[in-house]
């Protein structure tokens, strides 16, 4: 069964309000407040990326079990799903194509998300706690042949292993942070991607 790949966060959910919440939270605990715009503005980085630049006394680790304890707490109820993000599913699933999620989150907290907003009977396979070029790891590991995502990291990661790029724009990237770093398709949100996917699905049958 041929593989596509998508990303989580601010590709098929909005979690903004959930990273923001768990990282303010986590900060809070050690004495510090952050500015929450340049937070959201750096979703989809690794957290590995986010607290050494908030709380770098703070053990990474330790700083980590707090941030996803709060997110299961209260980040869950936090989630929206982004328009189009079912019916794209639906369209490749229905296509006979196996779904793959690739994530910066730790694997059990994207099952955790896909449930709670009903996507999770689309995807059988995921892979956490990935970006970039590790991203391409998973990705060639699986033989995908499509990535979709909202950051240039996820182009990256599509690029790497040789596979097609899809960029959203719902995330903070711009239109043209994503087409500058590669991606084959710019769209500005999921309810695009199955126009999109008709068109390109016929030119590889004929190809």
């Amino acid at each position: 069964m041929t593989v596509i790949g998508f990303d989580l966060d601010m590709t098929l959910v909005d979690s903004a309000d959930a990273i923001v919440d768990a990282v303010a939270h986590t900060c809070r605990a050690y004495g510090v407040d952050i500015d929450e715009h340049a937070v959201r503005a750096g979703v989809g980085l690794p957290l590995e990326r986010v607290f050494p630049d908030y709380i770098p006394e703070v053990p990474y680790a330790e700083a980590l079990e707090l941030y996803r304890a709060r997110y299961l707490s209260h980040g869950l109820a936090m989630q929206v799903l982004l328009p189009g993000a079912r019916e794209a599913l639906e369209t490749v699933v229905a296509d006979g194509w196996r779904v793959l999620v690739v994530s910066a989150k730790k694997d059990s907290h994207v099952r955790a998300v896909l449930e709670e907003v009903g996507l999770s009977g689309y995807v059988p396979d995921i892979v956490g706690e990935r970006f970039a070029e590790t991203k391409s790891d998973a990705l060639r590991d699986a033989g995908a042949r499509v990535y979709v995502g909202d950051h240039v990291g996820d182009v990256v990661g599509a690029r790497g292993a040789g596979a097609v790029a899809v960029a959203v724009a719902t995330g903070p990237t711009s239109r043209e942070a994503l087409a500058h770093a590669g991606a084959d398709v710019v769209l500005d949100d999921l309810t695009g991607f199955a126009g999109w996917w008709r068109g390109w699905s016929e030119q590889e049958e004929s190809a």
